[in-house]
């Protein structure tokens, strides 16, 4: 046989290799794009960080951020009797709330399980007093209720023998051996999600993180995607690594920051994509519970924080961190309580909205929802407000609070919006504008 030209060889590798690209590109289903539309609609989500770690009263990194050894640590979960926990009252709350979905910690960087896993015995119900499946409980009174569930899942872990070569964290005071199968740890971690998307109903999706430990690591994310949305093609998958979406990923998300900004230093090359959009922050400074922590955000900076979210269409994933006895802070409580009564009042103009017209200001943001443009009025004192124009001539304009006229002029400086300031809410002063 003739010896084949080693050009054709070449060329025939590179095709093979595009192809191969093209059959694996992820393509979401029919209920995966319907419930990209839900999330973008729910705008307001509920963040629960809870494990063995509160225990310690330090936030859900004390393992690392005290060094505490595995040995040491794995006595913990002896302490963790959450038998004040209930299920039905966390859900009751976060729909009070005015929350759509609930994103619960399934397992966090210390390896931990919150669940009944048949892959490790490092779990809620083998190793506690307690002995039960939390997730179980709360996923049933979920689908009860109507909310939608997530799991947040950490891609981390400083407990997995086979976790290795280490990332940036969970150094060698963990006294893990320094060796271990990386591939098979992502086997683990592929089955303990099998589990999840298996034996908890339907589930609204997939919160990663940790990713960030060891970003130029081989994740072999297509495998761990397409497992995910081959259980449930309807679930929403997202991680919190930072940068732009990957192949796969339904939503994007952005940790204590709206998107495109990035005051907390996490993110200084992420790119906005195309996605729907999540802001996630706490109600306090930590995730997990922190006895010494209570610098609690006023009820003004979390309906502000929620608006803006709107404003830039991102939904608004506030976080608690439930005390070790299986009870929410009170002032938790409360300032879920005070969101739930604005959004009572107000919800319409964040429900089923997308950001509006205008780019966010310093005044505020703007969202909308068919032929109505809401302008929220976050931070101004003068009478009158110049908006520049966009192109469409407004019908109407009222206050949204009591559908009281407010007097606008349209010139070629834009729209001129005058509200009295007797009228003018300190939080949000929201005119409705109905475009013609």
């Amino acid at each position: 046989m003739k010896p084949i030209n080693s050009f054709f060889v070449a060329f025939l590798f590179i095709l093979l290799s595009v192809c191969s690209v093209a059959q694996t590109k992820y393509e979401p289903s029919a209920e995966n794009k319907k419930n990209r539309e839900w999330f973008q609609d729910a705008r307001f989500g509920l963040f629960i960080h809870w494990g063995v770690y509160s225990v310690l009263g330090d936030g859900e990194w004390v393992m690392n951020n005290q060094q505490i050894p595995i040995k040491v640590y794995e006595k913990i979960p002896a302490f963790f009797n959450p038998t004040a926990f209930d299920a039905k009252a966390w859900v009751q709350m976060a729909k009070a709330a005015g929350m759509k979905y609930i994103t619960i910690t399934s397992k966090h960087h210390d390896g931990f399980a919150m669940w009944d896993s048949k892959v490790s015995d490092y779990n809620i119900v083998k190793k506690t007093p307690y002995g039960q499946d939390v997730l179980k409980m709360l996923a049933d009174e979920c689908h009860k209720e109507g909310i939608k569930l997530f799991f947040y899942h950490s891609q981390l872990d400083w407990h997995h023998p086979d976790y290795f070569p280490r990332g940036n964290t969970g150094g060698s005071w963990t006294g893990r051996a320094e060796s271990g199968d990386w591939y098979k740890y992502l086997d683990y971690m592929d089955a303990q999600l099998s589990e999840l998307l298996t034996n908890y109903g339907e589930i609204a999706g997939i919160w990663f993180d940790g990713m960030w430990d060891k970003k130029d690591a081989d994740w072999r994310l297509n495998k761990t995607y397409s497992l995910i949305h081959k259980l449930q093609p309807g679930a929403l998958v997202g991680s919190n690594h930072h940068v732009a979406p990957y192949d796969g990923e339904d939503f994007q998300m952005f940790e204590k920051d709206l998107p495109g900004h990035n005051t907390t230093g996490f993110a200084p090359e992420q790119k906005i994509g195309d996605l729907p959009k999540e802001t996630c922050e706490t109600i306090n400074y930590s995730w997990g519970f922190n006895l010494k922590d209570d610098g609690h955000k006023s009820r003004k900076e979390l309906i502000q924080y929620l608006v803006k979210a709107a404003g830039y269409g991102a939904n608004f994933l506030l976080n608690i961190g439930p005390m070790p006895n299986g009870k929410i802070q009170p002032e938790h409580i409360e300032k879920l309580k005070q969101m739930g009564e604005w959004l009572t009042a107000n919800g319409e103009t964040i429900y089923g909205t997308r950001g509006g017209p205008l780019t966010a200001r310093d005044w505020g943001v703007t969202t909308q929802k068919g032929n109505k443009v809401y302008i929220h009025v976050l931070d101004w004192t003068d009478e009158s407000l110049t908006l520049p124009s966009w192109g469409k001539k407004i019908k109407s304009a009222k206050l949204f609070s009591d559908k009281s006229t407010v007097k606008f002029i349209e010139n070629e400086f834009g729209i001129t919006l005058k509200i009295p300031k007797a009228k003018m809410d300190e939080t949000d002063t929201i005119v409705e504008l109905e475009l013609k």
